[in-house]
C-alpha cells in the first residue's frame, strides 16, 4: 500500500488497555493515528475527548481527523454493578459510531467484541464462529457486547462501510488492570492456595500484543473491492487441501512422528531403515518429503462440502473472528505461573500452604452467600457465581478462521507474555528489594 492510500486510523478507547497497545502498534509501523476517549492518558498522538453515545461528537472528530478506518475498543470493564452503563456505551455508543462512520463516509470499522458473547455457562470446547449467541446471556457485559457485535456485522456494506468484529479471549499483558489486578490481590492476601474446580478445564488466554496484531491485520484485510473469483477459487483449494502448521510459540518445536521420521520403539528386529528414521527424527531441520494432508469431516467450517455449498466464509468483511494465543491451558496454570513469577521477583519464596480444593458446587454455594452478604451490607462481592462458573468451565476456541482469512498467528507465547506483563508491573527498591506493585502501570 502506497503512502497516498494508507489508512488514517481513529482508535476509540485508545487510552485504554487494549486501545493503547493498538495505538503503539500503529505508531510503530508509521501510521497516522488519532485517539477518541473520555480521558487523555498519553500525549504522543492527537486526541479527541468525547462520549461515543453522542453521535455528533464522534462525527465531528471523524471529520476533523480525516479518518478512513475506525478501530473501536471502548467498553466499560467487566464486572460493574450498573448494567445501564454497558448498554449506554456498548450498544448505544456502538450504534452512534456506526451512524457517524456512515454519515462521514469512513470506509472501515474494526470492532473489539469478546469471546464471551457465546458463553452461557456451559463448556465451549474447540468451538468456531458458527456457535450462536445464547438465548440468555451470562451477564449484562456479554449481552451488550453481543448486541453491539451484531449491529456492527449487520452494518457491513451499508453506505460504503466495511465492518469486522474480533472476539479476543482472556486478554492479559502490560497495562492490564483486571486479570493482573485480581491475581495480585490474591497473592498479596496470601490466598493462592485456594482452588475452585478440579483444574481439568482448558481455557484460552490471549496476550494483548497478539490481540493488537489481529486488529491491524483485520483493518488491512478489509478490502474496498470484493475478492475476485480467481482469488475465491484459490482460497477454496487452499482451505480444503492445505493443513495449517501447529502453534508452538510457547512450547517450541512441535513434532509428530511419521513413517519417515520417528523415534524407534522396542523391536525384536529393527526395520531396515532404522538408522535413517532415527536420524530424521533427531534432525531439527528435517522436512518431510510430502506435506501431511488436511483431514476434515463434513462438519468442519472449511470442509469441501461447506466450500461447495458456499457456506464457508471466504472474505473478511462482515465476519466475526475468535482471537486467542492458540495455546489453551488448564485454568489455574496461568495464575500459578504469575504467582511463581512474583515470588521470583521478590527474591524470596513463601512457605507453601496446603492446597485447598473446593468443588464447583461448593464454590457456587459460597459465592451465592457472598453475593447475599454483599447485597445486605451494600458492598460489591469479589467472590461471585459468575466467576466460579467462569473459572470451572472449559472455554477454548478454534482460530482457524482467523489464521486462514486474516493471516493471524500469535507472536508472543504465554510464558513470555506473563514475563512482559510482570516486567512493567513490578519494581524493586535498591535498598531492601521490597516488591512494589504500581496502580497506574506504565508501558515499556
Amino acid at each position: 500500500m502506497s503512502s497516498s492510500t494508507r489508512d488514517i486510523y481513529f482508535v476509540i478507547g485508545g487510552s485504554g488497555f487494549l486501545g493503547r497497545h493498538i495505538v503503539e502498534a500503529l505508531l510503530a509501523r508509521g501510521d497516522i493515528v488519532y485517539v477518541f476517549d473520555v480521558v487523555q492518558r498519553y500525549h504522543d498522538v492527537p486526541f479527541f475527548s468525547g462520549d461515543i453515545s453522542e453521535g455528533e461528537q464522534v462525527a465531528d472528530a471523524l471529520r476533523k481527523s480525516g479518518a478512513t478506518c475506525i478501530i473501536h475498543t471502548a467498553s466499560p470493564a467487566h464486572g460493574l454493578e450498573d448494567p445501564a452503563l454497558y448498554w449506554k456505551v456498548n450498544v448505544d455508543g456502538t450504534r452512534a459510531v456506526i451512524s457517524a462512520a456512515q454519515a462521514v463516509g469512513v470506509r472501515k470499522l474494526v470492532y473489539t467484541s469478546s469471546a464471551g458473547v457465546v458463553f452461557n455457562g456451559q463448556d465451549l470446547i474447540n468451538v468456531d464462529e458458527r456457535v450462536p449467541y445464547p438465548a440468555k446471556a451470562m451477564d449484562a457485559y456479554n449481552e451488550s457486547k453481543a448486541k453491539a457485535e451484531a449491529m456492527v456485522l449487520e452494518a457491513n456494506g451499508v453506505k460504503g462501510l466495511l465492518t469486522v468484529a474480533l472476539r479476543p479471549a482472556g486478554i492479559f499483558g502490560p497495562g492490564d488492570r483486571q486479570v493482573m489486578a485480581g491475581l495480585r490481590d490474591v497473592y498479596e492476601s496470601n490466598r493462592t492456595h485456594f482452588q475452585v474446580g478440579d483444574n481439568n478445564n482448558l481455557f484460552d488466554w490471549t496476550y494483548v500484543g497478539n490481540v493488537a496484531h489481529a486488529h491491524l491485520l483485520a483493518a488491512d484485510k478489509l478490502n474496498l473491492e470484493p475478492p475476485s473469483e480467481e482469488l475465491l477459487n484459490h482460497r477454496r483449494n487452499e482451505f480444503s487441501s492445505t493443513a495449517l502448521p501447529p502453534i508452538s510459540v510457547t512450547t517450541g518445536q512441535h513434532r509428530i512422528p511419521t513413517s519417515e521420521a520417528r523415534p524407534l520403539g522396542p523391536y525384536v528386529t529393527p526395520p531396515p531403515d532404522a538408522e535413517k528414521l532415527e536420524s530424521n527424527w533427531r534432525d531439527p531441520d528435517y522436512k518431510a518429503s510430502a506435506q501431511r494432508p488436511s483431514r476434515r469431516t463434513r462438519f468442519d467450517q472449511f470442509s469441501e462440502n461447506a466450500l461447495e455449498r458456499g457456506d464457508a466464509p471466504l472474505s473478511v468483511a462482515g465476519q466475526a473472528f475468535f482471537i486467542t494465543n492458540g495455546e489453551p491451558i488448564y485454568f489455574w496454570d496461568l495464575p500459578r505461573l504469575v504467582w511463581s513469577r512474583l515470588d521470583q521477583f521478590r527474591g524470596e519464596h513463601r512457605t507453601q500452604r496446603k492446597r485447598i480444593v473446593l468443588s464447583r458446587e461448593v464454590g457456587l454455594a459460597l459465592a451465592g452467600a457472598a453475593e447475599w452478604w454483599g447485597w445486605l451490607v451494600g458492598k460489591q462481592p469479589t467472590f461471585t457465581r459468575f466467576r466460579i462458573t467462569f473459572s470451572c468451565a472449559s472455554r477454548w476456541y478454534n482460530i482457524e478462521k482467523a489464521r486462514r482469512l486474516l493471516g493471524y498467528e500469535p507472536i508472543v507465547g504465554m510464558q513470555e507474555g506473563v514475563d512482559r506483563m510482570l516486567d512493567v508491573l513490578v519494581c524493586f527498591t535498591a535498598k531492601d528489594r521490597h516488591m512494589k506493585v504500581t496502580h497506574l502501570i506504565p508501558f515499556s
